[in-house]
C-alpha cells in the first residue's frame, strides 16, 4: 500500500506572509501547481495560498443585502464578512488571503486517505508535515501519476 511519503514532493516551494500576490501568481504558473504552502520566519507551516484563493480575489464584490425600515438600515449579513469581503477585493499580499486552518497529513497516510481528503474536501494540495515542519506536499498531479505505475 503505497503512502504519502512514495508520492510526495519533496522539493517543497513556500512562501511567507508578505509575499506579493504578482509574486504568488508566477510561481504557480512557472511550476505548474496548484497550491503554495505558507510559512513562519522559521519555516513553520501556518497556512496555504492556493489558485482558488487568487480567482476568488479577482471576483466581483459582494456588497451585503440590506433592508430600510424607516429611516434605519439593517444589514442582512455579518458587518465581519463585509469586512472579510473588502480585505479579499483589496488584497495585495499572501497575508490577505491565505488559508489558515490547513488540513495536512504525514508521511505514513496512506493514498487512498489522501484521495479521499482531496475529493471530501475539494482540495488541489495538501501538505505532508511532522509536527509543525513541512516535509512535501502532494498535488493532484502526484496522485494521478500512482494510477500510471
Amino acid at each position: 500500500m503505497q503512502k504519502a511519503s512514495d508520492i510526495m514532493t519533496t522539493k517543497v516551494i513556500t512562501v511567507k506572509r508578505d509575499t506579493k500576490l504578482k509574486d504568488v501568481a508566477r510561481i504557480l504558473f512557472e511550476n505548474h501547481i496548484n497550491g503554495l504552502p505558507v510559512v513562519d520566519e522559521k519555516d513553520r507551516l501556518i497556512g496555504i495560498i492556493c489558485e482558488n484563493d487568487l480567482i476568488q480575489r479577482d471576483r466581483k464584490l459582494q456588497l451585503p443585502a440590506m433592508v430600510a425600515i424607516f429611516d434605519a438600515v439593517f444589514y442582512i449579513q455579518s458587518p465581519k464578512r463585509l469586512e472579510k469581503e473588502f480585505q479579499r477585493f483589496n488584497a495585495t499580499t499572501v497575508e490577505d488571503l491565505y488559508i489558515k486552518n490547513v488540513v495536512t497529513v504525514d508521511k505514513d497516510t496512506p493514498v487512498e486517505e489522501i484521495a479521499t481528503i482531496m475529493t471530501n474536501k475539494k482540495l488541489y494540495t495538501i501538505p505532508v508535515v511532522d509536527g509543525d515542519r513541512i516535509i512535501g506536499v502532494i498535488g493532484q498531479a502526484d496522485l494521478i501519476k500512482t494510477i500510471m505505475i
